[in-house]
Parts: C-alpha cells; structure tokens; sequence
C-alpha cells in the first residue's frame, strides 16, 4: 500500500534530561529565592529552603539481587538511575526525596531495548521472586511506580524508554503502530512528516509516554469527545509472564468483552504493554480561543453544562472557580473564567467559536476588558503559563514545607454543585484539623461531559517540617472520604496507584475485584508485576 510506511525514521528530539527528585526539567526548578518568595504567599509557611540532595550523598540500600550474565548489558545498579527510579512525582514522592529517604529503591534499573529484552527479563525475574515495576518516564503521582509490597526478594524498575520508535504508519486509515516507551514529543516529531497527530497531550506531555498514557487510561488535550486515550486506542500488544496478548485492530467490534480494556488502566499489573496501534488525526491548521468571566461561579457552571450538551464539541473548555482563577492570575475581584478553543484541520472555526462564547453569554458570561472573544485576549495565554508552570510551583511549595495536593473526580451535573460544597467545606474541616491553618481550595473543571463534569481540586496549605508527608497522607485521606460520600470517581485520569488505593477498594464492584484478581493469577502467577496497584498482591 503505497501509503503504509514502516518504520517512522527516530525522532531528532532527544529525551529530556529529568529531575531525579521532583518535576521535569531540572533547569526549570524553582531556586532558593523564588522558593522563598513564593511561600511568603502562605502564613505559616517554612522560612528556608530544604536544600535538594546531591545524588552522592544519598544512603541507598544494597542491590540484594544480580541479574543473570545474558542480561547483565540491559540492567543497571548505578545510584542516578535507582534514585531517579525509586518514585513518582507526587507531593508525598518529592517530599521524601528531598530529605533523602530513598528506602523504596529498586534493586537494578532494566531499560529494555526490544521486546525479546522484555520477554527475558520477565522470565528471569519470575522465576527469582524479583518484582518488576513497569516504568514509562516515572510521572505518577498516585504512588504508581513505587514498590511497597516488601515480599520480594528484589526489585527491578523496567524503564520502557529505549523502545520509542514508531513502528508502521498507515495513512489510509489514519492509524500508527507505536512502541510504548515514546515520549509524547518524541512520538509526535515522527508522525509530524507524515501530516498526523495523536492529538493527546496530557499536562506531562513532555515528560510522560505513550505506555504510561495506556497503563494508567490517561485524559489527554481535549476537554470534550476525545478525553481518554482508551478513545484513541485501536489495539495493544502487550507481554506477561503467561505470554503475549495482541489485539486485533478494527475500527469497532461486538465479539465479546474487549480484550484491550483488560489492559487499560491496569497499571502494569496485569502485564506490560510494549506497542500499540492508535488512530490519529491530520494535524490542525484552524484554531481560534476565548475566554469568558462569570460573576457568579454557578452561572458558569450552569454555561458549561449547556456547552457540554450543545454537540459543538470544544477541544479546550476549562472552567476556573474565583480561587483558581486568581491563583493562575487570570481573573480577580471573585470572578470565575471558562477558556474556550476549538480547532480543526479541514475548515474554519470562527463561527464554531462564536456559537460557544454566545452559549457562555446566554448564561451571563462576558468578555475580558481590553481581551477580543475572536482571539482569547490575554487570559488564555496566561492561564495556559500558569498550567504548564504549576509542577515546577509545586515542588517550590514542597521545599518550603507547604502541603499542595491536587486530585481529580468526575460526578454527574446534578451532584457536582453539593459535591462543590461539600469538597471546599469537609476537606477544609481536615485541612484545619491536620495543619492547623485555613488551607487554599480550589476548583477547575479538566473536561466535561455531556452527564458531567470533571473537576480538578487544588489543595494548599502551610505544614509543619519534618511531618509534611503524614499531614498530607491525612488530607489525601479525607479527600477520598468526601468523593467516595458524593459518589464520585476518586479519580478521573491519574489512575489508581498505591495513594488511591482505599477509595478505589470501595468504589470498585467486589465481582469485578475478584475477576482481576483471577487474572492476575492466570497472567503473572509468580506475583511480580508491580505488586500492591489495584488490588493486594497474592499471599
């Protein structure tokens, strides 16, 4: 077929150097100053620092386990590479990580080449009682990637990142055979020459691949339609200790239970995802953006019910509460803002724009001063600053001994306005309860459905040195009480991990439980796979 290509040439963009301890790029961390700056923004907040440790001086505990000579070239056991594998990039991961608790490290780090690497790995560490902790670029921030079961007789973190090519790309069908390790720049610099896009770009977009997307049923770019990358997904192939399971891919079937959704979501513990197909899209030339203030926080949200059911399909639609909006400095004087954008690849969407600032307007919404509803104004540039800005801010509250949680649900329309209410008054209680201060809550809505929205709380805090990661673990605590009370998610796209576990164990059905659990014993009868997600590991 002319227009199948196989395989997509490597991309140029090299793979970002990441920060072992906290978000990202190291280079864009927060210094001393800002740090300090910025928590002057929180009475009660630490007046130093904690100073970021230095890879020497760390006390990691000793490789208990050596990999067999015909693996030996796949594996390391230098100390960057198990501290910058022992965590996630949570509040609680980044908080022990400065102070230099690296206790959870894993044994050996693998970084697989090919899949026959996964395959040997696999059967290796099966039969040595090793654990293995599938691992794309390490940003969970649920306790994802962090072994905490204890009943291994070592732990190797399998770093998928070497396996990032595009395999095979079909133009006709708009579709492309991916190995999981690619990272989301990396994997769109190879679909770029052919005019494609996976269109899929979760907050960690840089710094996050295309197997952790599938892993953890990651929501991407769009706010509306294409939410989840199980939208985008048209089969996996993925390896267990049991053998491998490939998918056929089709654009729909009915022949029984879906064997893809079986993996997604299945954070590793199932298997290990090693490639998949996945629809993509042309690329966009159309885009247009807008931003809309509300007086009162319930018109807007009444506004962006009526958007979610109108059929005009938004690809950004980002409600911010007053709190959130002054926190990103794009609104203030107890104002909420919606940032609207739409975009497509084969026509204009002005007019599609226009519908949806008209809808907002319908419903008491008005157009920034000085900002054009055709353009966005400024708010939407600012507002887009402060979200990609926000990890780095994060982990400077974090050395400033400053609690900032943030986690994410999904409610119906009818439950979200007592669940707003319940969140800011419940969670509020806790804060005062574990810092003893007034904490920061705030809302956002991440996408919204034409039943629902899904909102994103922001939890700040001033914590006490030396106590921040229980305080935090008390506030987390509450916060899946109130959701699992409202009958909401406990979460909506940052998976379940070892943090959520408690609130996944009472939303989750206790039949489908034991049919996980039964899989589980079918695919890794040994136990190894990233043990403790999801459910309790055997025995």
């Amino acid at each position: 077929m002319a227009d199948r290509t196989s395989p997509s040439p490597r991309a140029d963009d090299a793979a970002p150097t990441r920060s072992w301890w906290g978000w990202g790029d190291p280079a864009q961390a927060l210094p001393d100053a800002e740090c300090a700056a910025l928590a002057t923004l929180v009475p009660g907040a630490a007046e130093t620092a904690l100073p970021v440790p230095s890879i020497a001086s760390l006390e990691l505990p000793p490789v208990r386990v050596s990999a067999p000579r015909t693996l030996a070239h796949l594996v390391s056991g230098d100390p960057a590479d198990r501290a910058g594998h022992t965590y996630g990039k949570a509040f609680r991961d980044v908080v022990r990580a400065l102070n230099g608790d690296l206790a959870a490290a894993p044994d050996l780090v693998a970084f697989p080449r090919k899949e026959r690497d996964v395959v040997d790995l696999l059967d290796w560490a099966a039969g040595a009682g090793v654990a293995v902790i599938p691992y794309g670029a390490g940003s969970s921030v649920v306790g994802g990637v962090e072994y905490r079961a204890g009943a291994h007789a070592g732990v190797v973190s399998m770093d998928l990142s070497g396996m990032d090519r595009v395999l095979e790309t079909d133009r006709v069908s708009r579709a492309a055979r991916i190995q999981a390790g690619a990272l989301g720049p990396i994997l769109e610099a190879q679909l770029r020459p052919h005019g494609l896009t996976l269109r899929h770009f979760p907050q960690s977009f840089e710094f996050s691949t295309l197997g952790g997307w599938l892993a953890t049923r990651a929501g991407g770019h769009y706010a509306t339609l294409h939410t989840h990358i199980d939208d985008l997904t048209a089969s996996l192939r993925v390896v267990t200790p049991a053998g491998v399971s490939e998918s056929l891919r089709l654009p729909g079937s009915g022949a029984g239970p879906s064997p893809d959704r079986l993996f997604l979501g299945s954070e590793g513990t199932l298997g290990i995802i090693t490639e998949a197909w996945m629809r993509l899209q042309d690329r966009p030339v159309h885009k247009a953006s807008a931003s809309v203030l509300f007086d009162r926080f319930p018109a807007a949200v009444d506004a962006v019910r009526a958007i979610a059911q109108s059929g005009l399909h938004p690809a950004n639609c980002r409600l911010l509460d007053p709190g959130e909006a002054a926190l990103a400095g794009v609104a203030s004087e107890g104002r909420s803002i919606l940032v609207l954008g739409v975009e497509s690849a084969h026509h204009p969407v002005g007019g599609r724009l226009a519908e949806l600032v008209a809808l907002a307007r319908d419903h008491g919404g008005s157009s920034p001063a000085g900002g054009s509803p055709a353009s966005g104004g400024s708010a939407v540039g600012a507002w887009r600053s402060a979200f990609l800005r926000m990890p780095y801010v994060r982990d400077g509250l974090a050395r400033m001994s400053v609690i900032s949680e943030t986690f994410e649900t999904a409610c119906t329309w009818d439950r979200f306005p007592e669940l707003y209410e319940a969140v800011r008054r419940d969670l509020g209680a806790a804060v005062r309860a574990a810092t003893g201060a007034e904490g920061l809550i705030n809302c956002r809505f991440t996408h919204v459905y034409p039943d629902g929205p899904a909102p994103y709380f922001t939890v700040i805090a001033p914590g006490r040195r030396g106590s921040e990661v229980a305080m935090w673990d008390e506030i987390k605590a509450a916060a899946m009480r109130t959701l699992g009370e409202h009958r909401a998610t406990v979460t909506h796209h940052h998976a379940v991990g070892r943090d959520h576990r408690p609130g996944y164990d009472r939303q989750r059905p206790e039949p489908f439980a034991e049919v996980l659990r039964a899989a589980k014993r079918t695919l890794d009868p040994a136990g190894i796979l990233n043990p403790g997600v999801l459910f309790d590991p055997a025995g």
